[in-house]
C-alpha cells in the first residue's frame, strides 16, 4: 500500500525548482503615493528662472534695447520737426513771393575816369599810381521792398590778374521804385606789372580795346515794411572795355553779372 504523505510533513522545495510568478510590466505613467496631488500645467504658462547669469544678461539686453529705442524715437521726432519747418519755410517763402513779387536790382557803370598810367615810354621796373572815378548805377525795380547799403563794402578794378586799384562804396538807403547813381573814387600806389603785361597793355590801347574788370561787394540789408532782413552780400562782377587808359575814357564793352551770398 502507498504511504499518504501529509502536506505539513512533505519535503521542502530547494531553492533550484523554485517557482518565479510573472511581474507584470511597471506601468508608464508613475502611480504618486497615497497622499498627493497631480496638478497638470500647460507648457506655454510655466515661467522658468533662469541663472544668475543670464539673468544679468537679459537686463543688459533690455537696457541697451530701452536705450536704441529711445534713440530711434528721438531721431523720427528731429526728423519729423526739420521736415515741418522746411514745409514752414516753404509755404512763407511762397506768401512772400506772391504779395512782394521780389526782383533782382540791376547794376551798371556808366562812366570810368582814369589818371595816372603813362604808356608812352613803359618800363618794366616802372611803378604806376592809378586813379580811377567810376560811376555806378543802381536800380530797385522792386514796389514793396527798400535797400540799405552798409559798410564794409569793396570796389576793385583788375588788368587781367593785376588790381589796378581799389576803394569803398558809399553807404546809403535806396528806396523801392528808385535808381541810384554814385560816384567812388579808387585808387593803387606803387602798381608793379611784368614787361609782358605792360606792352599787352600798350597794344591794346593801340586798338582802342583794353579789358579791365570791376569787382563790387557790398553788404546790404533788405527792408520789407517794417522788418529787416540780416546782412546779405551783393557781388557784382562787370566786364569793362574802354578806349584808352585816360581821363577822357569811353566804355566801349560792358557786361555786369549779378550775384548774392545769404550768408
Amino acid at each position: 500500500m502507498a504511504e499518504r504523505v501529509h502536506p505539513r510533513d512533505s519535503p521542502p522545495v530547494s531553492e533550484e525548482h523554485a517557482v518565479v510568478k510573472p511581474q507584470s510590466p511597471p506601468s508608464e505613467k508613475p502611480v504618486p503615493p497615497p497622499g498627493t496631488y497631480v496638478i497638470k500645467i500647460p507648457k506655454d504658462i510655466i515661467h522658468r528662472v533662469p541663472p544668475p547669469e543670464n539673468a544679468r544678461r537679459y537686463e543688459q539686453y533690455t537696457r541697451k534695447s530701452q536705450r536704441r529705442n529711445r534713440r530711434c524715437c528721438c531721431f523720427c521726432w528731429f526728423i519729423g520737426i526739420i521736415f515741418i519747418l522746411i514745409v514752414l519755410l516753404g509755404i512763407t517763402a511762397g506768401i512772400f513771393y506772391l504779395v512782394f513779387r521780389p526782383k533782382a536790382p540791376n547794376y551798371s557803370i556808366e562812366n570810368i575816369n582814369i589818371r595816372g598810367i603813362n604808356l608812352t615810354s613803359p618800363s618794366s621796373t616802372a611803378a604806376i599810381s592809378p586813379e580811377f572815378d567810376v560811376t555806378v548805377k543802381s536800380d530797385n525795380p522792386n514796389n514793396k521792398i527798400g535797400i540799405s547799403y552798409l559798410k564794409d563794402s569793396s570796389a576793385e578794378i583788375f588788368y587781367k590778374d593785376v588790381r589796378l586799384c581799389n576803394g569803398v562804396l558809399p553807404a546809403f538807403y535806396q528806396p523801392s521804385n528808385n535808381v541810384t547813381v554814385f560816384k567812388t573814387v579808387l585808387k593803387g600806389n606803387g602798381i608793379k606789372m611784368r614787361s609782358e603785361d605792360l606792352r599787352a597793355m600798350v597794344t591794346a590801347q593801340s586798338k582802342r580795346k583794353v579789358p579791365l574788370m570791376v569787382k563790387l561787394r557790398a553788404p546790404v540789408k533788405i527792408k520789407v515794411g517794417l522788418v529787416k532782413t540780416w546782412k546779405i552780400t551783393v557781388k557784382v562782377d562787370c566786364d569793362l572795355t574802354v578806349d584808352r587808359l585816360m581821363v577822357a575814357a569811353k566804355i566801349v564793352n560792358k557786361d555786369c553779372n549779378f550775384s548774392v551770398d545769404l550768408w
